[in-house]
């Protein structure tokens, strides 16, 4: 199982209105770990971003004057992507501005090189309705420090929601009691056969154990003045 968590950020909120993208962060998942594996660009837009923008990422227009175009790494970005499901938060408004920036270069959507694509807003808003989802409200509910995020920042972002989305998914480990799970048309002979599949370790007593044990039950019948309920459960000979 292989997720890219992926973020973008942008000039301005519509592409329709000529914003583009100016920063990619992603970060790579494998069978629920972080690998390590990042990608990040911060790319030239030939434009200016809005005041409202700027004021979210900082990324100037003389910072990104000199870094590359969108179609100059979008090769890299592609290879990276491929195969994998990628998980964005809202993820409705970076497909439409990466959706926009291949248009311009004439290649095919995101979704063509993926594994398709989760919103892990959609997903928050399901467990926590009613509550603040945005990821600074996921990471203060979730335990994940993000008192170093003072401006937003594609790979940054990326990193954090990585942590909240393995954090609000951790009930899809593989834990042992997973494998009792079986649909229900399928009855409880089924959850059965799987117990019995198990391979699980049986420790006998030792010749002490047994004495010892025999000594408190012993003291336990003295007690009471009779035979205590464990006796019930012994095995008759």
């Amino acid at each position: 199982m292989r997720w890219i968590i992926l973020d973008t950020e942008t000039t301005g909120l519509d592409p329709a209105y000529g914003h583009r993208v100016i920063e990619i962060g992603a970060v790579e998942v494998v069978n629920r770990t972080i690998t390590g594996r990042d990608f990040h660009t911060y790319l030239k837009p030939d434009r200016d971003s809005d005041p409202g923008a700027l004021n979210v990422h900082g990324l100037t227009t003389q910072f990104l004057s000199d870094k590359p175009l969108f179609q100059e790494k979008i090769d890299e970005f592609l290879a990276f992507i491929e195969g994998a499901e990628l998980i964005i938060h809202n993820a409705p408004f970076d497909l439409k501005f990466l959706n926009s920036e291949l248009a311009r270069i004439g290649r095919e959507q995101v979704t063509t090189f993926c594994d398709g694509v989760t919103d892990s807003l959609v997903h928050a808003k399901t467990l926590h309705p009613g509550k603040r989802n945005s990821l600074d409200a996921l990471c203060e509910r979730y335990g994940i420090s993000n008192a170093h995020r003072q401006l937003h920042g594609a790979l940054l972002d990326s990193r954090l929601l990585a942590e909240v989305w393995l954090a609000m998914t951790r009930g899809q480990d593989s834990l042992m009691i997973d494998n009792f799970e079986v649909p229900a048309t399928e009855g409880t002979a089924a959850i059965a056969h799987q117990k019995d599949s198990l391979s699980l370790p049986v420790i006998l007593p030792s010749a002490a154990d047994l004495e010892a044990h025999e000594k408190y039950l012993a003291a336990l019948d003295k007690a009471a003045k009779k035979d205590c309920v464990w006796r019930q459960y012994e095995p008759k000979h």
